[in-house]
């Protein structure tokens, strides 16, 4: 009989880029929550349904599926740090984060989030750093990415067709983990 893995366990490194973006999606699946999962606040912020239209609050709002995309390309699993990571490098990525905006998002997402979904200090550092490496990443804006084409390539692929850098990925990883030697998100990393 297989075990259920738990979300706070669920985790494909940048470095199995053989699996499918399909297959990874159908992992994440089963452990991920729902749209309906989601609490209010959480879309609010980053779903583009969400928008009012002609109004663009936060830059790199995209809708579940896009998102789970986005973690998986980037290597990142469910955990608060990997959030903070994998939203930061998508608004960064837009190239059109103003320093206000990424400091409302800041303080959205550690004061208005449900506790669940806050960030603290620790999560806020990496959002922000993933931020800068979005921006300096020759990688397409990923809100803009349609996943759909890549569904059958393998995530190395994937990586290489929207021009993400692993080896700049990869060096910033190395960092988060000697700094946050007690999280487990930041340990698996590499």
């Amino acid at each position: 009989m297989t075990r259920a893995i738990d979300y706070r366990d669920w985790h494909i490194p940048l470095r199995r880029g053989r699996i499918t973006l399909r297959a990874a999606r159908a992992r994440l699946a089963s452990v991920g929550a729902g749209p309906q999962a989601i609490p209010l606040m959480v879309r609010l912020m980053e779903n583009p349904r969400y928008r009012v239209p002609g109004v663009t609050v936060f830059h790199g709002a995209v809708d579940l599926e896009q998102h789970d995309c986005i973690h998986l390309v980037l290597g990142r699993g469910l955990l608060p740090k990997d959030e903070a990571f994998t939203i930061g490098f998508t608004m960064g990525s837009t190239h059109k984060v103003s320093t206000t905006e990424e400091a409302l998002f800041g303080f959205v997402s550690r004061y208005l989030y449900p506790e669940v979904y806050r960030f603290g200090d620790e999560e806020l550092r990496i959002f922000r750093d993933a931020v800068k490496l979005g921006w300096i990443s020759g990688c397409r804006p990923l809100d803009q990415v349609d996943f759909a084409p890549y569904l059958d390539l393998p995530l190395a692929q994937v990586r290489t067709e929207i021009g993400l850098e692993r080896e700049l990925i990869l060096a910033y990883y190395r960092i988060e983990k000697r700094r946050y030697p007690n999280a487990p998100e930041s340990q698996r990393l590499v």
